[in-house]
């Protein structure tokens, strides 16, 4: 990819051509990130400050990824058998490639265990997102999923690219609007048209598909975001590069909005045998399994921690490019 030419956090106007024509020019500036009202990772919400970039204008896609594939020869993590020493005690059986599947009961559920709807499949997979039998056929638009961290991160090199920050993320995602609860405005659905892809009806066992769709949609199907994004709702949640807190930390009010914060920290547990402690990062813009009855995640603010390790059906991505700045090659 050809360099790109220095230019200020805050500027207004691309300081060149896009990397590539599928991406959109977010300009830099500072907005609110979080929100108080609504879960209590999102808060508080604070001001922001973000360089402009360019993103994805949408999530990468099964045809993407198969180009990438096919040129480097990259297995995903759903694709290679576990380490028995990464997991001390897993039973043999689940030591086999495989991924994590949306598999909704027959009837109303307790929503207090997540597990009575996702369930381990062996053999599911990018290529065979639903588990063995699945495939692409017909799905080449819609966005690549089951990829755990290492394979986002993957892709995006190979692309020149990188992934979004959390606070990148979220001020593409608001599309320029400050303070409204979803990408479009404060309703959910304006006149009863349905803006995204996420659940209608009863979750986790009644879907009335009112959007048209009942797991993933191609990308594109619904209205962009103010900046000309799709899918930055719903669909599938996209990995971002920062580590996860269970709230927000910003610069204290004397020092004024946090500048392009990054990464986080992470967190290891003291127990090196503790599976439960697997590091994890920020995932954010909700699914097409996010409901008015569980998980009202489909808003900008809105965010959910995941083991980097893991992909499902539910995840996946998109990348940006960062223009060179004088002091900071973070490209």
């Amino acid at each position: 990819m050809a360099s790109i030419p220095t230019t200020s956090l805050n500027a207004s106007s691309p300081p060149g051509p896009a990397p590539d024509l599928d991406m959109v020019w977010i300009p830099g500036g500072t907005f609110t990130m979080g929100s108080n009202d609504h879960y209590p990772e999102e808060a508080p919400a604070h001001p922001v400050t973000v360089g402009g970039f360019w993103i994805d204008r949408h999530q990468v896609t099964n045809a993407a990824f198969r180009r990438f594939v096919k040129a480097t020869g990259y297995v995903t993590v759903a694709e290679r058998a576990p380490n028995a020493a990464d997991y001390p005690g897993a039973l043999p059986e689940m030591l086999v490639p495989g991924s994590i599947v949306f598999t909704p009961p027959p009837g109303p559920v307790p929503l207090d265990n997540h597990y009575r709807w996702w369930q381990w499949v062996a053999g599911a997979d990018w290529r065979h997102p639903d588990g063995p039998g699945s495939n692409l056929s017909g799905k080449e638009r819609h966005p690549v999923l089951h990829v755990a961290w290492e394979d986002a991160e993957a892709y995006a090199a190979w692309a020149g690219k990188a992934i979004p920050t959390e606070a990148e993320w979220e001020h593409a995602a608001r599309g320029g609007l400050e303070g409204k609860a979803f990408a479009w405005g404060d309703e959910l659905a304006p006149k009863g048209k349905m803006l995204a892809n996420y659940w209608q009806g009863q979750f986790p066992w009644q879907n009335l598909a009112l959007d048209g769709y009942e797991r993933t949609a191609p990308v594109g199907s619904f209205p962009p975001n103010g900046y000309g994004l799709y899918d930055m709702i719903g669909n599938a949640w996209e990995w971002t590069s920062d580590w996860y807190r269970d709230r927000h930390v910003p610069t204290h009010a004397c020092c004024g909005p946090a500048h392009d914060p990054r990464g986080g920290v992470r967190e290891e547990s003291a127990d090196p045998n503790d599976v439960a402690a697997i590091p994890r990062r920020v995932l954010k813009g909700g699914s097409f399994a996010c409901a008015e009855n569980y998980c009202q995640r489909y808003r900008p603010a809105a965010r959910m921690h995941h083991p980097i390790d893991t992909g499902t059906n539910h995840i996946s991505f998109r990348c940006i490019v960062r223009p060179a700045t004088a002091d900071d090659d973070r490209r």
